[in-house]
């Protein structure tokens, strides 16, 4: 025994033995009797699908409490983890076995680390410039009180056995209590409907003021972490960090743009190019790990050196979606599962709890409000303020995941943070809804409709834009309105954004960037095609006679219509025109875009301040260009009777000033059969609670019908460019052949919805109906099997006030004229 211990010991003295199975990696199967819970990849795909699954139902279930993403991440982690599952110890030891840990914090941290070099990529340093000198001063005066609070309350934190440094604890506790994150803060402004306020633009702007100073605190943090280090070697660490920087900005920025500037302009960069960038993140990410500053740091600076434009918009559609939506859950889920709110043991501890919550909140708060009210804001505005900039996110998980791993934050300083930044977190929504409701001017005014609108004034049109492929049927449209010096149109561009998971949507808001500038991101993109494409409509246009303001509406799509309509009101737009959920294919029938599309205009329909139009966009280009800004139309219109008729009727009266447009108007009319059936026509009229129905009096409409057809007979008697005929038909079979006998040579129709209108005209055809919203005419010419090619213009007026009150004057029409030929001569 004593010779063969004799003989194994010099080979151990001389090289050290190392156990590796190469089998530990993946399995050979159950059939072969292995347990794929004992091999490291078959443990970490179930470990991170199990993150997957609980955050994103936690998403979900969080929803209806307007909570950001990361409060689901977290405490998906907390579930997971030793506070609540984890006291299993067959889960524990089964799902999240301690061996399993270093696979999954190295993923975690892999993911970390590309999701900080997206938001540097989306980051532009430039806004910064332009926040103006009240959002810095608001930013850090925000973050200055918080660090005062941690230098006093880490006395109470920090226990006497501790090594660390007391200068370092109160550091990362600072950090910890001062940063506020921007993407979460964000979201919250933007679910809240607060994201177009003054106060929004103002809680953005500082926001991204206080992220950058706190990756600049965090770095020099870390730099000062190391527990055994002298300040000759923190001074080495800063010092090659901002080395790094230097390089980064001096020598790796240059060869970056000599790369975009080899890039033909259109053209997609080259599979190279963009490996040798990924590739750059981890040189980076080491490079910064090795000197002594955490690897993100460095992942970060190198996304901030990414210029923005289509490199920056490549990087983000080929990372985004697989790091923020896969590998970024498992660091907050590992956050969660470090976090034991067994550690949180007694009174005092829990007492710790609430004092940090406290304190780190009114800190905040009371710095805002402080500066706030320096430069004259309500204070009512400034403590909301205060209490938006203690959102927490990703920046305080990275201090507070660093500070326990350098053990500047022991187990239970570390839970109480975790804790505190899920509960500041998740009340701010709730806390900010009671707090501040912003004062709406709900101004009533009388030109709600285009048929009150006077022909000598103003008409204010907002059309609401999905994408880039509507704006052109949508300008021909407004060029076909005629816009003159005597009668201007002022056009509301709004690009409707649907609010998602990603910072990057939000910033083309706040990001308020010159023309010319490169695009920050796709939607960025496409806002500025839009936005382009307008501006040049207006400078094309007879100077004077087209004023257009583009903004931007970031919602989900359930609330989208809540936007509109309260922009419609606070600008007093007579007509609103929104897009068809369907468009053309090449074919020429009609396809689904996006069917929350048809969510948005139903919703639309039933709430609006002011009439609609739906536009069915099959093109409007007109059949001979005259000029840069005149297309020759021809225009039909078919009249059945009705408010919707009667406004649709009133938008082409307008149109056919134009010199080029003709306009046709077609009036139905009930033969002697049609009156025999109209007792049984009630029950075909489909009842859909989304869309909105207005009853109306039969007979007070018909003389209405009446007087307005006899007024606009007149009106038009000395005119070539528009045509009126009648056609007598007493069934919806009858109106169907009539209106395919129509002549092909129409580029649009315009139709009302016929809202509450029973007639014996379109008796049958609502049984048919596809699209209620679009009413029984406009949904026959909007089908796929209708013969023809042209746009339809769908339109509902404005009867909200109702019969009895149209002729009470208001603020914004002084006199109030009750009679219909007033109204039409007006």
């Amino acid at each position: 025994m004593a010779q063969n211990t004799s003989t194994i010991t010099p080979p151990v003295e001389a090289s050290p033995i190392v156990c590796y199975a190469p089998t530990m990696i993946t399995t050979n199967g159950v059939w072969q009797g292995d347990n794929p819970l004992d091999y490291s990849l078959p443990l970490f795909i179930l470990q991170l699908t199990i993150v997957v699954i609980v955050t994103r139902v936690l998403v979900y279930l969080l929803k209806p409490l307007r909570q950001p993403r990361v409060i689901a991440e977290i405490l998906g982690g907390v579930i997971l983890g030793p506070s609540v599952l984890g006291r299993n110890k067959t889960f524990a030891n089964t799902m999240f076995p301690l061996r399993s840990v270093m696979v999954l914090e190295t993923m975690a941290n892999i993911g970390l680390l590309y999701f900080l070099f997206l938001v540097g990529v989306e980051m532009d340093i430039a806004v910064i410039k332009r926040t103006g000198r009240k959002a810095i001063s608001i930013a850090l005066g925000g973050m200055i009180l918080p660090f005062l609070i941690g230098c006093t309350f880490s006395l109470l934190m920090q226990h006497k056995e501790d090594d660390t440094h007391h200068g370092t604890f109160v550091l990362f506790l600072g950090v910890a209590l001062a940063v506020t994150a921007f993407p979460v803060l964000a979201r919250i402004l933007a679910e809240l409907k607060l994201i177009n306020t003054e106060i929004g633009r103002i809680s953005m702007s500082a926001a991204l003021v206080n992220d950058i100073c706190a990756w600049i605190l965090l770095a020099l943090a870390i730099a000062l972490a190391e527990t055994d280090a002298s300040a000759l070697t923190s001074l080495w660490v800063i010092l090659s960090s901002t080395a790094f920087v230097v390089v980064c900005i001096f020598l790796v920025r240059p060869i970056i743009m000599w790369m975009i500037r080899r890039t033909p302009e259109g053209e997609p960069f080259s599979d190279f190019y963009i490996c040798l960038i990924l590739t750059g993140v981890m040189i980076s990410g080491f490079i910064t790990d090795a000197i002594g500053t955490h690897s993100v740091f460095g992942a970060f600076v190198f996304g901030l050196i990414i210029p923005n434009g289509p490199l920056g918009v490549t990087l983000i559609e080929k990372l985004e979606d697989f790091v923020s939506g896969l590998l970024l859950p498992l660091f907050f889920a590992i956050s969660g599962l470090k976090t034991d709110i067994r550690q949180i043991g007694g009174p005092k501890v829990w007492a710790n709890l609430l004092a940090v919550i406290a304190l780190a909140c009114s800190g905040k708060v009371a710095g805002t409000a402080a500066v706030s009210y320096f430069y004259n804001m309500p204070i009512r505005e400034g403590i909301t303020l205060g209490l938006l900039m203690n959102t927490k996110g990703l920046v305080e998980m990275i201090v507070l995941n660093v500070g326990k791993d350098q053990k500047v934050l022991d187990d239970a300083s570390f839970s109480i943070m975790v804790i505190s930044a899920l509960m500041m977190t998740s009340v701010i929504g709730p806390l900010v809804t009671l707090l501040y409701r912003p004062a709406r001017r709900t101004v009533a005014y009388k030109r709600r409709t285009i048929q009150k609108s006077k022909p000598d004034g103003e008409l204010r049109i907002l059309t609401c834009i999905h994408t880039p492929r509507n704006v052109p049927t949508i300008i021909n449209l407004l060029e076909a309105s005629h816009p003159t010096r005597r009668s201007p149109i002022c056009v509301y561009v709004l690009h409707l954004v649907e609010l998602t998971g990603r910072a990057s949507a939000m910033l083309i808001v706040h990001n308020t960037r010159k023309s010319g500038r490169p695009a920050l991101n796709r939607t960025q993109a496409q806002s500025d095609h839009i936005i382009n494409a307008f501006e040049n409509y207006e400078q094309h246009a007879q100077s004077g006679s087209v004023s257009v303001q583009p903004l931007t509406a970031i919602s989900p799509y359930s609330t989208m219509h809540e936007d509109i309509c309260h922009l419609a009101e606070e600008k007093r737009v007579a007509l609103i025109i929104i897009p068809f959920h369907k468009q053309q294919t090449v074919d020429g029938g009609m396809e689904s875009t996006n069917p929350a599309f048809r969510i948005i205009n139903q919703n639309l329909l039933a709430n609006s301040p002011c009439s609609v139009g739906i536009l069915v966009d099959r093109g409007l280009s007109g059949s001979t260009r005259l000029a840069a800004n005149q297309v020759s139309h021809n225009i039909a219109v078919l009249f059945f009777g009705g408010p919707d008729d009667r406004e649709a009727l009133s938008y082409a009266l307008r149109m056919s000033e134009h010199p080029t447009i003709t306009v046709t108007v077609m009036r139905f009319i009930p033969g002697d059969d049609a009156s025999r059936t109209n007792h049984v026509e009630p029950s075909r009229e489909p009842v859909d609670p989304r869309v909105l129905t207005v009853i109306t009096d039969a007979e007070q409409e018909k003389q209405l019908d009446e007087k307005y057809i006899n007024d606009f007979k007149i009106r038009i008697s000395d005119r070539d460019s528009i045509t009126y005929s009648e056609r007598i038909v007493n069934n919806g079979e009858e109106t169907v052949a009539s209106i395919r006998a129509i002549d092909s040579i129409h580029d649009l129709y315009i139709v009302g919805r016929g809202q509450g209108i029973i007639s014996p005209l379109t008796a049958g055809l609502t049984d048919w109906s596809e699209c209620p919203e679009l009413g029984a005419i406009g949904d026959m010419l909007a089908s796929s099997d209708f013969a023809a090619t042209s746009s339809v213009l769908v339109v509902q007026q404005y009867v909200g006030l109702g019969p009895q009150h149209e002729s009470l004057p208001t603020p914004d029409s002084p006199t109030a004229p009750n009679d219909l030929n007033d109204q039409i001569k007006e």
